[in-house]
């Protein structure tokens, strides 16, 4: 069994990205699973407090789940044309400490996916993650591309109705899943 982690970087409770999430868990390959996670309870992040404190308990669980799974999918909303911080802020906080970088992320196959109400979906928010994967030493899937444009008009009571998306969406997980199979 495959196991995907994917992480919603929107905290909105009607989030297009969260429902984007959970058609991605109902749409995963035959031998496959997803693990849904989001970015609620991560704090700012703060050297001190990590001093202090350590890891706060929400990003060590997170952690433990990307440690389990065999890639990892980033549904990333898109803020003023680029990463929402409150998504950047839990990577930041998985990559603590540095020298555990390699043990959670070094190597591990990565998408991105993401939807918006706007007519371009999150495609500059998608192309702003790439040096974070490359500092963190991920593998980034570029053999496919997810841009939820409109999204707004595809959902009803948070779901994603409309079945082209939902079609490509499913190609888009076969086609990520072989990837991070591949090894």
């Amino acid at each position: 069994m495959t196991t995907i982690l994917g992480i919603s970087g929107s905290l909105r409770k009607g989030s297009l990205n969260t429902a984007l999430l959970r058609a991605a868990e109902q749409l995963m390959p035959e031998g496959s699973t997803l693990d849904a996670a989001g970015v609620e309870g991560v704090p700012l992040y703060n050297a001190d407090d990590e001093a202090a404190d350590g890891v706060p308990p929400a990003v060590e669980e997170l952690k433990r789940r990307l440690r389990a799974a065999d890639g990892l999918i980033l549904v990333t909303p898109e803020y003023n044309n680029s990463i929402p911080g409150v998504f950047k802020n839990a990577i930041d906080w998985m990559s603590r400490p540095s020298s555990e970088i390699a043990q959670h992320f070094g190597g591990k196959p990565v998408a991105l996916i993401g939807a918006s109400p706007g007519g371009f979906g999150t495609i500059l928010s998608q192309e702003a993650w790439l040096p974070v994967l490359r500092t963190l030493r991920t593998r980034p899937w570029f053999g496919g591309r997810l841009l939820v444009s409109r999204a707004n008009t595809l959902t009803e009571d948070g779901e994603i109705t409309d079945e082209a998306t939902r079609q490509k969406l499913a190609e888009f997980l076969a086609g990520f899943v072989a990837f991070a199979k591949a090894g």
